[in-house]
């Protein structure tokens, strides 16, 4: 079955990309508990993370690495969270959450909301110090 983020991968729906390569996306999550939020995820539809081929996986790391180092250069915040749920979406992704404190990264917590323009803007920033 296809989900949001392989229609999401493919353009089939529009993004906030912030890089790509041949087997990994990055993108604003449209729901943030933080500015920055990001999603990373693979471009292969697999549903569970823990399902990925390890090296797949720990490419997976490595890329989100990156994304998140260029976050931190454009989101003032003490650390990028790292989350993963798995139960929202049927396909493997990653949450890179700025955060100051352990209560910025509860999903319980109300989304902010970014004007597209807004979220248009923080994009092209991050995307800009993403070093691939």
């Amino acid at each position: 079955m296809t989900t949001i983020f392989s229609k999401i991968v493919k353009g089939e729906i529009p993004s906030y990309r912030i890089a790509e390569n041949d087997r990994f996306y990055a993108f604003l999550d449209i729901n943030p508990l933080a500015k920055g939020h990001t999603l990373v995820v693979p471009k292969k539809e697999i549903d569970y993370l823990f399902d990925l081929e390890d090296e797949l996986l720990a490419g997976m790391n490595v890329f989100a690495k990156k994304i998140a180092r260029a976050i931190e250069k454009v989101v003032p915040c003490k650390r990028i969270g790292v989350a993963v749920l798995g139960l929202e979406v049927p396909h493997a992704h990653i949450h890179l959450i700025p955060i100051n404190s352990e209560a910025d990264i509860s999903f319980s917590r109300p989304k902010l909301k970014f004007s597209e323009a807004e979220f248009i803007e923080l994009a092209e920033k991050i995307s800009k110090e993403v070093k691939l």
